[in-house]
């Protein structure tokens, strides 16, 4: 029988780039898994992840059987709500669960036993690990997937440029305005060069984008998906078989993932980047994994997959920290 000391608890949202960072990370971690999607009440998600009196009682009813011991070896959590409960667990455990927080926390990372927070976030700490992007589950077995599920798209004219939609964010918008100056460049490019176009929305996409794209792009071969209606979710397929990919310059999950590709990335910015994003494209852009559409780009690039490098390294921290380890000394 599985002793639910040995697991890993993924702790995460509703959010799906929050749980795609820490599913990732948990199922690196040769430990079983167990997904937990915990939700605060206010007043205690108003000011999560800090702790106020009663937090014992923040999670309604039905979610607090599921977050109960026995307690695990090891939880990552992702987004502040989480970080509410990966704090809490290094005390309820009595230290024997190793805490990790996936994202800025916003207070004294020394809450958490680990906490991984991107370059961009300008967090240090003797506790504090710095991938440059967000980690993810891309690698060729993921690929290897995604051609095998869309095997259509290998009919589909080369060049294949993939094209990931976000959506608006503080200080960035991605509007009709924006679709239409983004639609005008990939045109004038397929006119001199053919090849096909699969055009993807995400959930934060405004259906005014899309309409705009689907309108301007008409009569390019290729795909465009901007919800269910449209079939099923292609987004593996299309970053399987994509020759480059265009990504709009909003958010980091969609950049590091399609960076983790290993084909050229190409992104659109036509208005200043708030500061922190600004910092993301630069660090990408010195490496060579980002370029502006238009530029000249390399034939392929190495792919940006830290997420077994990040595994790793906590490997070496869960074992440092183990019960009976001469180090070991549980944090209050």
């Amino acid at each position: 029988m599985l002793n639910p000391r040995h697991e890993c608890w993924a702790i995460t949202d509703h959010a799906a780039g929050n749980q795609r960072q820490a599913l990732a990370l948990a199922e690196r971690m040769d430990m079983p898994v167990r997904h937990l999607v915990l939700e605060p009440r206010a007043p205690w998600s108003w000011f999560a992840p800090r702790l106020l009196p009663g937090s014992d009682r923040a999670l309604p009813l039905a979610q607090r059987v599921a977050f109960a011991p026995p307690w695990p070896r090891l939880a990552i959590g992702c987004g502040r709500s989480a970080a509410l409960f990966t704090r809490m667990l290094r005390e309820l455990s009595g230290g024997r669960c190793h805490t990790v927080q996936i994202l800025d926390p916003r207070i004294d990372p020394a809450h958490w036993d680990t906490v991984i927070a991107p370059r961009h976030d300008g967090l240090t700490g003797p506790n504090v690990l710095n991938p440059l992007g967000s980690l993810n589950g891309v690698d060729d077995d993921w690929l290897a997937d995604g051609r095998e599920s869309c095997p259509q798209f290998d009919e589909l004219p080369q060049p294949r440029s993939g094209v990931l939609i976000g959506g608006p964010r503080r200080g960035i918008a991605i509007d009709s305005g924006y679709a239409g100056r983004l639609a005008e460049r990939l045109r004038a490019r397929w006119q001199h060069e053919g090849g096909s176009l699969l055009v993807l929305a995400s959930r934060r996409t405004p259906d005014a984008v899309m309409d705009t794209l689907r309108t301007a792009l008409d009569g390019i071969p290729g795909l465009r998906w901007a919800g269910p209606d449209d079939g099923r979710n292609p987004y593996p397929g299309v970053l399987g078989w994509a020759d480059r990919l265009v990504v709009t310059p909003d958010s980091v999950n969609m950049l590091s993932e399609a960076c983790a590709v290993g084909c050229p990335v190409e992104t659109l910015v036509d208005a200043t980047l708030p500061a922190k994003l600004e910092r993301f494209h630069r660090s990408l852009h010195q490496a060579g994994l980002l370029h502006a559409l238009g530029d000249p780009v390399p034939a392929s690039q190495p792919p940006l997959r830290e997420t077994a490098d990040i595994a790793a390294q906590l490997r070496k921290r869960l074992a440092a920290s183990a019960p009976g380890h001469d180090d070991h000394q549980p944090r209050r």
